[in-house]
């Protein structure tokens, strides 16, 4: 106990008690309303926009990008009609995993416009035909004018039903295996086939979808930018997120929101659809001005349009014709404006790529899709220097959300270098308590000690009850890490040099990505092998989403060997 006296008393600075963690009073979710300002300043915003393409292709688990494989294309039939032909197609997106769609061409000769179509969550997917929907009929209008249309699934519709539509676990969270990031891969690799088709100008792609379509339609223009006009439909608002699994990620919108993310298309032609009876009700006086700021900043406000239509969610008649029009005036700006006409629909499963076949004999289980997304991803991780790998893991961790270090309790106990950030699963008052902290002082070091997220005095309430919460909020394990650097960089400022970095327990796991995620100088010593949890293991003692994805503990600890060089 004379040791503990001795150490209160030469502290320079007492416990910082911070006012209300907002990561436990602010846990936003998919309902929750949201506002979008544009900077005032384009280099702003194009960091800002670099930021968040970041961000979303690491949610997707394609932060870095997959390797692209061949597509494969697989036609099981064609039908000839008046002016346009329909292909049944499918893609080999990942290997022995493949997208079904159908494509739709023009027969006119050269080369056209082509446009991605996604679709919402209609019961019958690509293949919906009822007055609120019909994809069959978007696709056929625009063929007999000029343009080749992609309709695909989403994941567990139709033909792609490799995998359900609806998973989520933290197992594979841990690995960014998700719904939405399968389906932003499926857009990519849906480009990719159409820019390489001999009648579509590749430097002509659109896309387009309603609902969970224009949700897939905004997510690929943030991270393509071969994408030159969208119209993401009934979909840009500020307050509702998308409600599927298939629309959220974990720490897809950590920051952000779907209006900031559609404005990522800016300077290109962009037309947000909205309808009075659904979450874009205010689009014309809210959502869409707020864009328009974006394009401004590029001097280019013509190209983003707004139109609303009284009707409940939709992708319908009028919301066709509209998107007709833009995507007419922007990319077949020679030929004249059409209306929609009436078109024969062919039957549901005459346009179904493996109706009355076998998928391809390689094709994979859902498990076998998941062990070979797991396979690659290490692989890759092993070809990134360790610059790389930090930026890997720090967009995993979403350290944009992190509080100011002064807002963390905290406890500095000067004294002689290599200063030590001591940190303790039981916070500081359990870290002054015990051998380790002891020692140290012994010695005169100085020492910097914490109440990590939910630890000592920071222990609060958090709602974590939303399904979706990690679409919009950090791990409580990723806050802890995000804690642990604000710590280190404090210590570092404080007591420039080497730092060194003891941790107890569970917060020798905040102490290594700490460690590694920061980019300075600073000593951790890693015993042999305790680091090689399993999924399972990580996902109960040191939940991060995207851990595995970007590496994990060995590439944390590649770095620090890489750094210490």
């Amino acid at each position: 106990m004379r040791l503990h006296t001795a150490v209160l008393a030469i502290a320079t600075t007492g416990l910082l008690l911070s006012a209300a963690d907002r990561r436990n009073t602010y846990t936003p979710n998919t309902d929750t309303p949201f506002t979008f300002t544009a900077p005032a300043e384009l280099k702003t915003w194009e960091a800002r926009r670099a930021a968040l393409r970041a961000q979303a292709l690491s949610a997707a688990g394609l932060l870095p990008m997959p390797a692209k494989g061949p597509l494969n294309p697989l036609v099981t039939g064609r039908v000839e009609r008046d002016g346009y032909t329909i292909e049944k197609v499918a893609l080999e997106t990942l290997p022995g995993y493949w997208l079904g769609g159908n494509l739709y061409r023009p027969k006119a000769a050269g080369r056209h416009p082509a446009v991605l179509h996604p679709h919402g969550h209609w019961t019958y997917g690509r293949l919906e035909n009822q007055p609120l929907c019909s994809t069959p009929t978007l696709a056929i209008n625009l063929a007999r004018h000029g343009f080749v249309v992609f309709a695909y699934d989403m994941v567990g519709y139709n033909d792609t039903a490799q995998t359900p539509h609806d998973f989520s676990t933290p197992e594979y969270q841990l690995w960014n295996f998700t719904p939405l990031g399968l389906q932003l891969w499926n857009s990519i690799r849906v480009a990719d086939y159409l820019e390489a088709l001999p009648d579509v100008d590749p430097k002509k792609l659109a896309m387009t979808g309603a609902s969970g379509g224009g949700t897939q339609t905004f997510n690929l223009i943030a991270v393509d930018d071969r994408i030159a006009v969208a119209a993401p439909v009934n979909m840009v608002s500020g307050i509702m997120q998308g409600g599927c699994i298939c629309e959220n990620a974990p720490g897809l919108r950590i920051g952000t929101n779907n209006v900031e993310i559609a404005s990522l298309m800016a300077p290109k032609p962009l037309l947000a659809v909205a309808a009075t009876g659904d979450w874009t009700k205010n689009v014309p006086k809210v959502e869409y001005p707020a864009m328009k700021k974006v394009w401004e900043l590029y001097g280019r406000p013509e190209l983003v349009e707004a139109v609303q239509f009284d009707a409940p969610h939709n992708y319908n008649k009028d919301s066709r014709e509209a998107v007709y029009e833009f995507l007419r005036k922007h990319l077949l700006p020679e030929t004249p404006p059409f209306k929609e006409r009436n078109v024969p629909v062919e039957k549901l499963q005459d346009m179904l790529t493996f109706e009355g076949r076998p998928l391809p004999a390689r094709a994979r289980s859902f498990g076998q899709v998941f062990e070979e997304w797991k396979a690659a991803s290490r692989a890759q991780s092993l070809t990134l220097v360790p610059a790389e790998g930090r930026n890997v893991l720090r967009a995993a961790f979403a350290l944009s959300g992190q509080p100011p270090f002064a807002e963390i309790p905290s406890r500095f106990l000067d004294g002689s270098g290599p200063a030590v950030l001591y940190l303790h699963p039981g916070g500081i008052e359990a870290a002054l308590e015990s051998e380790g902290v002891k020692k140290l002082r012994a010695q005169g070091r100085a020492v910097m000690l914490i109440d990590a997220f939910q630890t000592g005095a920071a222990k609060a309430p958090r709602d974590r009850s939303h399904r979706h919460f990690l679409t919009f909020n950090v791990s409580d394990d990723a806050a802890r890490t995000a804690d642990a650097l604000a710590a280190l960089e404090a210590l570092a400022a404080k007591k420039p040099g080497m730092i060194e970095i003891q941790a107890e327990g569970a917060a020798r796991w905040w102490a290594l990505f700490a460690a590694a995620l920061s980019g300075r100088p600073a000593r951790f010593d890693v015993r042999v092998g305790e680091f090689a949890a399993s999924d399972a293991g990580l996902a109960r003692d040191y939940f991060v989403p995207g851990l595995q994805r970007a590496g994990g503990a060995e590439m944390a600890q590649r770095i620090l060997k890489g750094a210490a060089r």
